[in-house]
């Protein structure tokens, strides 16, 4: 619903598809300082996150707390996982009391057994970077929902132990066993060193190398001199002012939506010196063409991160190139230092789109796409 958070619209869904239910919800960022206090008022967690450093952080603080079932899910592109963490029964209050360690038959390895020390933060993606097919967490939450309702009933064999692999593009689901829990877990082994404590004090955005949250990072609070707004772009196109548009997307997103007339080369192969002599050439038709000085090649993205990017290093890639390739006929008098704000000459200017595709969609044309 517009205008309201996910976690109201979805209590409000959830009352209506039955109001006996009690529904709580926290319209508070997850962190460490107020994520053992919020888990250990419930008997089993849910863990829909999109982020490492949030499952680390969720993981934890059920460790700390219980242990407490956290059953987790995710799902990226066409794949989904599904398994429950920790435990295979909820604990009951005179147990969590009494401090007694569950009994190996009811333990299962956690998320921090599992990955005792995160990846790169640059070798993993979310949704928002990699996309989903839609029908894939749909699935994946459903199942969590299942298991949900087997711990609280106790019917059924829960999924704690293994890990549920779909693969929606193949058609295939497998299931594979997980490594029994570690003893050495810093988290749930018998020598464990967090504790309810401990875990406000730690800073999981900086232990994954990666932000605590499934948002897009953005450069958008930054005004370059090069950089121009939605708005403007909208102007220039209406007003028919002269520009070459260049979309930096992955071929599968330009397949969703694109702006045209444009020219299309992911950032990945951008410095490719057979993409630097296309843009080349056609930056060369337009300067023939037109007297509009300094001509502007305009870089979109999906939000307004990779073009910035993309503009540094194609100014400075179209310098190199006359250079290297000794070319007369593009005169680029005035060149400054590339890879800086300053990177452009008096013939053209490379400049990006403050917010890139999904501003488009946001304040200039609602029915364009967005993912």
């Amino acid at each position: 619903m517009v205008g309201k958070s996910k976690v109201s619209s979805l209590a409000d869904r959830c009352t209506q598809l039955n109001s006996s239910v009690k529904i709580e919800h926290h319209c508070t960022h997850l962190t460490s300082s107020n994520a053992v206090d919020l888990i250990k008022r419930y008997d089993l967690v849910l863990d829909c996150s999109d982020n490492l450093a949030t499952r680390y952080l969720v993981n934890d603080a059920c460790a700390v707390c219980g242990p407490k079932p956290l059953v987790s899910g995710s799902a990226l592109r066409l794949e989904g996982q599904m398994t429950v963490y920790l435990t295979n029964r909820i604990r009951t209050k005179e147990e969590l009391a009494s401090g007694i360690r569950l009994p190996p038959e009811a333990r299962s390895p956690c998320f921090r057994c599992l990955y005792p020390i995160p990846p790169a933060a640059d070798t993993v993606q979310g949704c928002s970077e990699a996309g989903v097919f839609g029908v894939v967490p749909g699935i994946i939450g459903t199942m969590q929902a299942a298991e949900a309702i087997k711990l609280i009933t106790g019917i059924g064999t829960v999924h704690n132990g293994r890990l549920f692999i779909l693969d929606m593009e193949r058609n295939l689901t497998r299931t594979v066993t997980l490594r029994n829990p570690r003893p050495d877990c810093a988290a749930c082994g018998e020598h464990a060193n967090m504790n309810e404590e401990s875990i406000p004090s730690m800073n999981y955005a900086e232990f994954c190398g990666a932000p605590d949250h499934d948002k897009a990072p953005s450069l958008n609070l930054q005004r370059f001199r090069n950089r121009i707004t939605v708005h403007e772009l909208d102007q220039w196109r209406k007003s028919n002012t002269p520009h070459l548009m260049i979309d930096l997307r992955p071929e599968v997103e330009v397949e969703l939506c694109r702006l045209k007339p444009c020219l299309f080369f992911p950032l990945k192969i951008l410095l490719r010196d057979s993409v630097i002599s296309q843009i080349y050439e056609k930056l060369k038709e337009n300067l023939e063409k037109f007297s509009k000085r300094p001509f502007p090649i305009v870089l979109l993205c999906h939000r307004g991160n990779k073009s910035r990017i993309g503009a540094f290093q194609l100014a400075s890639a179209l310098c190199s190139f006359r250079h290297r390739h000794s070319q007369t006929d593009l005169p680029l008098a005035g060149e400054n230092v590339a890879g800086t704000e300053e990177s452009d000459t008096s013939d053209f200017v490379v400049c990006d789109v403050a917010g890139g595709l999904a501003a488009w969609a946001n304040e200039i044309d609602p029915e364009f796409p967005s993912y």
